[in-house]
């Protein structure tokens, strides 16, 4: 009588191919699920919990994403220097014109595990504000499957 074993994927195992998405007129959350689950490798079938499996991605145009709703006004970014009177806040529509990636990486982080392991998968995203990145020599694949 044989048995069936379940395949263990090994990190040597994972090929890693890298992707492009042009943020031009995307819709910020349905970019981030897409580019999150691209980072974690869910995509794959070798994917592993445990393991970081996702490939890197290079998001451009950052800057020309575009959210629905009152999301510019309304949502607001706040963080704590830890010092008294340190609480600083700032709206999407502020942080989107001073810093467009920051905004993209946010949203992404956000959908990541919250340990070492999101970290790790964090440090393969690459955004650009404009159409122009420097990972020519990687040959990214041009991802378009994003819905609008």
């Amino acid at each position: 009588m044989t048995t069936n074993r379940t395949h263990a994927t090994k990190i040597g195992e994972v090929e890693r191919r890298w992707r492009v998405v042009d943020a031009d007129g995307m819709t910020l959350g349905r970019l981030s699920t897409r580019i999150a689950t691209l980072l974690r490798g869910k995509h794959k079938a070798m994917f592993t919990p445990h393991l970081d499996t996702g490939d890197p991605v290079v998001v451009v145009n950052a800057g020309k994403i575009r959210v629905t709703g009152k999301k510019l006004t309304d949502k607001v970014y706040v963080r704590h220097s830890g010092y008294p009177g340190g609480l600083r806040s700032e709206t999407l529509q502020a942080l989107l014109e001073r810093r467009p990636t920051e905004v993209v990486r946010r949203s992404v982080r956000g959908m990541l595990p919250r340990n070492r392991l999101g970290e790790q998968m964090i440090r393969k995203l690459f955004i650009y504000a404009g159409p122009d990145h420097p990972h020519q020599a990687q040959r990214p694949e041009a991802l378009t499957e994003v819905k609008k």
